[in-house]
Formats: structure tokens, C-alpha cells, sequence
């Protein structure tokens, strides 16, 4: 059914309200700066009167506070709109809502603010991205136990794992739920060989364009891989075996997990909408916040299916299974294991980086795979992952 077709059902049915119900209208200053690197003014809006943020460079954690809380309506609506008018710049704005008034379980999204005209944001609620690793933080839902309806105040502004806070500002007006936002349900996941694509592509020497997801263990700014780093073997070796550039784009992060890196994917497919492939390595972070299997297999699914719709179904997902440092070397097998399940059950290729790891380190120890914290790789670890990623596309 297309999207007219269901909208007239729904309407048929009552479903869809004559207009969305208003949660603010930014008429007044309803937003709060929560510190100096924050300035909030009232200015003309898409209607009536709207309220701009301004935040000064290095705005990390910084945020405009508003007073407009969860209303058992909104278990009733698909999710929120506002409108936004951006600076034309390519960083992104953001909001965070903390549930039931627990700072444990966040929930964020973020959207653009290129665009120097009124434009309308649309956020179901299945966007808002529950970014804390621990037992409490899952997705929303109506008919759940997280509901939106006890969603706390609306935020606007950046946590910690952006990295990158430069001075930036977007009005916003007239904040309303949505009873009914169009979603896409397509089944994105491939039939047959799950990495077959990039291999054809590799096979035949044309060009690859890989995205490396992931946390200190990708991220080459960590002063452990500045020299070296897997992702330049990776990349060394295949244009070495199949003659294929390839271009890589890591938006790695020390420090982040799994699901604050799913917030800032449209960071990346803004500049490549559709790579070839994208890797998402992931674990020793989320582990050490509280995650535990039975939750990381279902966020490693979500991520999975985000990565799909946010390229179009275009890139072929490589999920590498949560590598082990030497502190946490049997607790983050668990990891490993749910992070497995979740590239069967979704058909994604799957490099099995901890069973690399566990093998290597039978051939020659385990301390020679990492650097002196015992938690990053070494060259030779960096080494090993790179050639079972490599491996990974060669045999599926």
C-alpha cells in the first residue's frame, strides 16, 4: 500500500487527527540555557515567533532546556515534528530526552542544519536512539515498558561523544507530535552471500569506498594507532590482492559505544550516502557502561537495520565480533558471541575478530597483540584483525 492509500485508510479509521497536537510553540522563550557556551533569543518563526540557539565552539554538553514533558497522548502519536532554520553549516543540531527522569536512560537524535530555510523535522519514535550501554536503556515503545509518554524534558544540544564542537545555531519552532508518520518497513536484508557486492566489486578490481564504525580500537586519531592501524592494513592489503582502490571514511571515536555512534550516522552519509561497505566493531566500551549479551545482541540488530536505511540498503554491513583486551579476555567472549547471533539473524557478513584474536594469541602469546595498556592493539594486533576482516570478504 502506498503512502496516500494508508493515510486515507487511516483517516478512514479515525486514526489520523485533523492536526497534530501543538507541544510548544517557541512563541515565548521556552528554553533555558544550561550554561554559558549556550544563548537563547526569541526571533521571527515559520509561524509567529520562534527561538534561536546559539552555541559558542567547544560546546560539549552543552544544551537549551525546555519545559515540555511526556503526556500519555504521546503513547498515542508516532513521534514529534518541529521546524528548524540551520546556518548553513554542516555540523548537525541535536535533542536528548531522559526518560522517567533517570540521566541512565537517554534517548537522542540529531538533524541537519544546512539548510538556511524553514524545514520540517520529523522524528519517529522508533529515531530517538536509546544511547546509554546499561541493562536499563532499550528502545522506545508505545506498548513497552518505555513509553514515550514518559519522556522527560526536551533538550537541545550535544553530549560528550561528538568529538567535534565547533560554533554553530538553528532556530526551532512550533514543537508537535506526529499521530502518523510514514516509516519504511522494507526488509533490507540481502539474499544470498551477505557481502557478495563489495566482493564482486573487489573481484573484478573496481573501486571500494569502506566505512569503519567503531570505537579506540578503529579510531586512528588514539595514539595507539596513529602510527599504524587496522583499517590502513585493511585497506593496504586488499588494493594489494585485488587491485581495487579503496577509500575509507572512519568516523571512529575513542571512548563511544555502539549506540552513540548510531546517533552521528547522518554525520557520515551526509558527505556518502551509499559506501560499499561498512564495518561495525564495537564492545569493550559497552561492557565496561554495563552491557551485557542479552542486550547487545539486540542493539547490535538495530544497528544493523539503521546502518541499511540510513544507505538506502545500498552498503553491505560487516559486523566484526567485540574484540578482547587481556583485563576483560573471557567476559567479552559473551560480546562476541551475541554480536555473532545478530549478523546471522540479520544476514550481515560477520568477521569473527574475537575467535582471530583467541587463535593468534595460541600461536605466540597474548601480550604481543596489544600496546602496554593491554587494551589497544599493537602492530601485530592491528595485523591480525585486518587480515581476518580481509578473510571475511574472500570467503563470504
Amino acid at each position: 500500500m502506498n503512502f496516500p492509500a494508508l493515510l486515507l485508510t487511516l483517516i478512514a479509521a479515525g486514526v489520523v487527527a485533523a492536526e497534530p497536537a501543538v507541544l510548544d510553540t517557541f512563541d515565548t522563550v521556552t528554553l533555558k540555557a544550561g550554561n554559558d557556551k549556550v544563548r537563547v533569543e526569541s526571533i521571527a518563526g515559520h509561524t509567529s515567533a520562534a527561538i534561536r540557539l546559539n552555541f559558542a565552539a567547544e560546546c560539549a554538553s552543552s544544551f537549551a532546556m525546555g519545559r515540555v514533558r511526556g503526556h500519555p497522548d504521546w503513547d498515542h502519536a508516532a513521534g514529534i515534528s518541529f521546524w528548524v532554520k540551520g546556518d548553513g553549516s554542516a555540523t548537525r543540531g541535536a535533542i536528548q530526552f531522559v526518560w522517567n527522569d533517570d540521566y541512565a536512560v537517554r534517548y537522542d537524535a540529531s538533524f541537519s542544519i544546512t539548510s538556511m530555510e524553514w524545514t520540517k523535522v520529523v522524528i519517529p519514535w522508533r529515531d530517538l536512539i536509546p544511547v546509554a550501554a546499561n541493562e536499563k536503556s532499550f528502545p522506545l515503545d508505545p506498548a513497552g515498558e518505555r513509553k514515550p509518554s514518559q519522556l522527560g524534558q526536551i533538550w537541545f544540544g550535544k553530549w560528550w561523544y561528538w568529538r567535534e564542537y565547533p560554533a554553530h545555531g538553528y532556530a526551532v519552532d512550533d514543537l508537535r507530535l506526529e499521530p502518523v508518520i510514514a516509516v519504511d518497513a522494507t526488509d533490507l536484508r540481502p539474499v544470498g552471500a551477505p557481502l557478495s557486492r563489495v566482493a564482486a566489486k573487489l573481484k573484478a578490481g573496481q573501486p571500494i569506498t569502506v566505512v569503519t564504525m567503531g570505537d579506540s580500537l578503529t579510531d586512528t586519531r588514539h595514539w595507539a594507532n596513529r602510527s599504524t592501524n587496522w583499517p590502513g592494513y585493511f585497506r593496504d592489503a586488499a588494493q594489494e590482492r585485488w587491485k581495487s582502490a579503496v577509500t575509507l571514511i572512519n568516523p571512529a571515536i575513542g571512548g563511544t559505544e555502539l549506540k552513540q555512534n548510531l546517533v552521528l550516522i547522518p554525520r557520515w552519509t551526509a558527505s556518502t550516502p551509499t559506501p560499499d561497505l561498512v564495518t561495525i566493531c564495537f564492545g569493550y566500551n559497552d561492557w565496561s557502561s554495563g552491557m551485557r549479551p542479552e542486550r547487545f545482541k539486540p542493539a547490535m540488530v538495530d544497528a544493523i537495520r539503521r546502518v541499511r536505511r540510513s544507505t538506502q540498503g545500498e552498503a553491505d554491513v560487516l559486523v566484526i565480533a567485540t574484540l578482547p583486551g587481556i583485563p576483560l579476555w573471557n567476559e567479552l567472549g559473551g560480546l562476541a558471541q551475541a554480536a555473532c547471533e545478530a549478523a546471522k539473524a540479520e544476514n550481515a557478513g560477520l568477521c569473527d575478530g574475537y575467535a582471530a584474536f583467541v587463535a593468534a594469541a595460541k600461536d605466540g602469546g597474548r601480550e604481543r597483540l596489544f600496546v602496554d595498556d593491554q587494551v589497544h592493539h599493537s602492530s601485530v594486533g592491528q595485523q591480525v584483525l585486518a587480515n581476518a576482516v580481509l578473510e571475511s570478504l574472500v570467503t563470504k
